[in-house]
């Protein structure tokens, strides 16, 4: 295993405590029905999933294949030779038991076996990447499905808003106390607003599309109500960051890899040596098929044999520096996926605690422009101050609630990303070794 260097703590991490467990079906932690119910039939629908399953069972058999040949191949057989000459011809019947079997004296069939083992825990440890990756994408697509459920409300209630200030404009308009461009500008708001509100209609549906494909049905099986986005964000303990190389499938992957290429090492050195054989045969030969299996035409052979390479072109040499470049290959790809790790944890651990400044930032600023709105609406119906600055008003506050509940949104994604980052569920129990 080459030497990491690796950091006692996470810089954006709070101070270090007691490791807090995440379950293994993590998505419970955002306490909301509808994602536990679609995370627990991705597990069994996702075909991404399935995929992987499969590759992982073509692993397995491999390996299988592999550990075939530490025993000896048998095979059975019946012959018939005709053959003649010039005092006449002759038939005989062979029905002969054929040994083959390779001493394994330098290792070569132990380091094969050894990379297709960990050819499989590769392919068992991708499975798992795989999984975690579509439990976070179904739960990143179903909050932002709620997500354009709040900006529908929010936009629907602003809706109802401005078509209230274009009623009133245009009785204002009537009885000579509101300009025609008042009455333009209301309701170019109006036709703004709706538009708007078509445009996050149409992103939901290609979401909801979206989250049936990842369910594995096509997108008019799904259909999930309006539920505006609400959900907490919960609180994701990051533990240490030598239990990550443990607990991330995609860096177990890429060790399993590197140690998978380290055999393969081991094989390339063997075919340099001689292969010892160990070659049989027994079995019945009779020019009579009736006395075929009489026990006086029984025949048996035993062939030990020895093979050393003298001269292969080249091929010996270029086989076994080709397996030692991969290795190297394999190691700078295992380093990269544990500075990769790394990042991710930072990425969204830094994501959480600047998104929950930026929330509270925008809780305090929709506060002001909501009653900056309510005044202004007062002092255009007072005669005080222009349409244009109602519009403002009512601009300011949208886009404030807008961004608040996008703030929302890519927190609880963070949550979910952070949760991924560290390998998905754990219970705390490990230790500060490395497996």
């Amino acid at each position: 295993r080459p030497e990491l260097a690796v950091p006692p703590a996470y810089k954006g991490a709070a101070a270090p405590g007691a490791p807090t467990p995440i379950p293994a079906d993590w998505w419970i932690l955002f306490n909301d029905p509808g994602l536990t119910r679609l995370a627990t039939e991705t597990l069994g629908a996702n075909l991404s999933i399935q995929a992987a399953i499969a590759r992982v069972d073509q692993a397995r058999e491999s390996t299988r294949s592999a550990a075939g040949s530490f025993f000896p191949a048998l095979s059975a057989g019946a012959s018939v030779r005709r053959s003649g000459s010039a005092t006449g011809t002759s038939t005989t019947y062979s029905l002969p038991l054929q040994l083959n079997y390779e001493l394994d004296a330098w290792g070569r069939l132990r380091r094969q076996y050894e990379s297709s083992r960990n050819t499989e825990l590769a392919s068992a440890d991708d499975n798992v990447f795989v999984m975690q990756t579509a439990l976070a994408q179904v739960a990143q697509t179903y909050f932002t499905i709620r997500f354009y459920d709040r900006e529908v409300a929010l936009l629907e209630e602003a809706l109802g808003l401005y078509r209230k200030q274009l009623d009133l404009t245009d009785t204002k308009y009537k009885a000579g106390l509101a300009l025609p461009t008042d009455l333009l500008q209301a309701k170019t708001q109006v036709n703004s607003a709706t538009n708007q509100l078509i445009e996050v209609r149409r992103s939901r549906a290609k979401q909801e599309h979206a989250l049936a494909i990842l369910l594995g049905r096509p997108p008019t099986e799904i259909t999930l109500e309006p539920q505006p986005l609400t959900n907490a964000v919960p609180v994701v303990p990051a533990g240490l960051p030598v239990n990550l190389l443990n607990r991330r499938p995609d860096v177990a992957e890429a060790e399993h890899q590197l140690m998978a290429a380290n055999a393969q090492i081991g094989v390339a050195t063997a075919n340099f040596l001689p292969s010892f054989t160990l070659n049989g045969s027994a079995g019945f030969n009779s020019s009579s098929v009736e006395h075929l299996a009489d026990w006086e035409n029984r025949v048996w052979s035993i062939v030990p044999g020895l093979s050393l390479p003298l001269f292969e072109g080249g091929q010996l040499v270029a086989a076994r520096a080709r397996a030692l470049a991969r290795y190297r290959e394999l190691v700078a790809n295992y380093r990269a996926a544990v500075l990769t790790a790394f990042r991710d944890v930072e990425d969204e651990l830094s994501d959480l605690s600047l998104l929950a400044e930026k929330a509270a930032s925008l809780d305090a600023t929709i506060v002001s422009a909501r009653e900056y709105s309510r005044l202004t609406e007062l002092q255009y119906q007072q005669g005080l101050t222009t349409y244009l600055q109602v519009i403002d008003a009512n601009q300011t506050l949208l886009s404030n609630e807008l961004s608040a509940a996008q703030a929302h949104l890519d927190r609880l994604n963070a949550a979910v990303l952070l949760i991924k980052a560290l390998g998905g569920g754990w219970d705390g129990s490990e230790s500060t070794e490395r497996k």
